[in-house]
């Protein structure tokens, strides 16, 4: 009789995990809202069916929500009841060791610390007509996006669609809650994609989501009040990564002439935010910040598959040039005083794509963290350069919406100044 390894038996667990999600993923949308299977994956048949939906939106309001709050708390606890399986396998990689179980406390007094803001963002998440939530975009576990409606729909309007961070382990779609809810008030949709984290997947399942999700809004988004000619592709830390590669990968498709449900062609330009593009440079890295270089490779896939996933080494290809002339302008952001992912990685990568002929520029934020330009000026409120500069460059054509920026009231500061000091100094990222 074969035995199984430890390995062997955590894919078997992970995959029979995955399948029994899926299966409930594909009831749940049996019961959902006739627009929503409509809307839903594969984008094929959403295409098929998007000129006669553009046709009734034209005579209807904006899609209702979808999940009345009961099936939302549903979901949730599902998704628990997943996450918490999953963590124990996940144990099963991480050990017991001495930096992860500090680094868990910190993390929890940081979110402690931080909790009056996202006490006050949470109420808006779940309770704002807004926000509409867990829009189903793919057939597998956790192909969901959020979307973030400006109060006023009449018009237009230009799409941020974010892939947030999480080390590849802890992402999720309501992270960029605070972006989504605040570029809103500036007249601009955003869409957060949830993905399948590791070990629930590794990072060709969490490409293979982003790219869907992505598919999802550039063929939906109109029938939402968005510009399907103004989308801009946007990822913090593991989801700046995993968006790069999502956008690179559709881009040599693009190249080779196969067949592709959405086209670099309509996203207007790539954001950046302290993210890491080349594997090679970041494995050693990571190990000594407790990302333990076993685990790394595991979701990477290992280390053969480098390589494919690491945009900065991927577009010096020879065969890629093509590639690189279908690329939107990408700017990238990155704090100088970032641990996680030092801002050579974004260095490194803006002058290889200025090397070999793309659009891309830098913008460097001095001695700000790995957080403080995600998470800490955002709930300080006031002005923040990061937002501004963004909201800028999607409004740059739009005169009417820079006028408004000019006279719009300053954000409102969501933690008290000494809580964000107290977690900026503990924070574990």
């Amino acid at each position: 009789m074969k035995l199984e390894s430890p390995m062997e038996s955590t894919a078997s667990s992970l995959r029979q995990s995955a399948s029994s999600a899926a299966a409930e993923e594909l009831m749940e949308m049996e019961t959902k809202p006739l627009l929503t299977k409509v809307l839903s994956y594969p984008p094929a048949a959403a295409a098929a069916a998007s000129t006669s939906q553009r046709r009734r939106a034209k005579s209807s309001p904006r899609p209702s929500r979808q999940n009345s709050f009961s099936r939302d708390i549903g979901h949730a606890a599902k998704e628990t009841y997943l996450v918490t399986s999953l963590s124990f396998t996940l144990l099963q990689y991480l050990g017991v060791g001495y930096r992860w179980i500090t680094r868990l406390l910190a993390l929890y007094c940081y979110a402690m610390l931080l909790m009056p803001g996202f006490l006050q963002v949470a109420y808006v998440y779940y309770f704002s007509s807004q926000v509409q939530r867990s829009i189903v975009y793919g057939d597998q576990p956790r192909n969901r996006l959020d979307l973030y409606l400006p109060k006023n729909i009449d018009g237009k309007k230009p799409v941020v669609v974010f892939v947030t961070g999480g080390a590849w382990i802890i992402g999720y779609k309501a992270w960029g809650s605070l972006l989504g809810l605040q570029l809103a008030e500036r007249n601009i949709i955003v869409a957060c994609i949830d993905y399948r984290n590791f070990p629930q997947g590794t990072i060709s399942d969490m490409v293979e989501d982003a790219s869907r999700g992505i598919s999802y809004i550039c063929n939906n988004i109109a029938d939402y009040g968005g510009d399907p000619d103004r989308i801009y592709l946007m990822g913090q830390s593991a989801g700046a990564h995993i968006s790069s590669c999502a956008l690179l990968e559709q881009a040599i498709k693009e190249s080779k002439k196969e067949e592709i449900s959405w086209s670099v062609s309509q996203i207007k330009a790539y954001f950046g935010l302290s993210g890491g593009y080349n594997l090679f440079n970041l494995v050693d890295h990571f190990d000594s910040r407790g990302l333990y270089r076993s685990i790394f490779l595991s979701i990477m896939e290992g280390e053969e598959s480098f390589h494919r996933f690491s945009p900065e080494v991927r577009v010096q290809d020879p065969g890629n040039k093509d590639v690189v002339s279908i690329l939107p302008p990408i700017t990238l952001f990155h704090g100088t005083a970032d641990y996680s992912i030092p801002s050579d990685a974004s260095k490194i990568f803006v002058d290889v794509l200025q090397r070999v002929g793309a659009q891309a520029d830098l913008v460097l934020y001095d001695g700000k963290t790995h957080t403080d330009l995600f998470l800490q000026d955002p709930l300080r409120g006031g002005k923040d350069d990061l937002f501004d500069q963004l909201v800028a460059v999607i409004h740059a054509d739009d005169k009417e919406a820079l006028e408004q920026d000019a006279v719009a009231p300053p954000r409102r500061r969501l933690v008290p100044e000494i809580l964000l000091k107290l977690a900026g100094n503990i924070s574990p990222f």
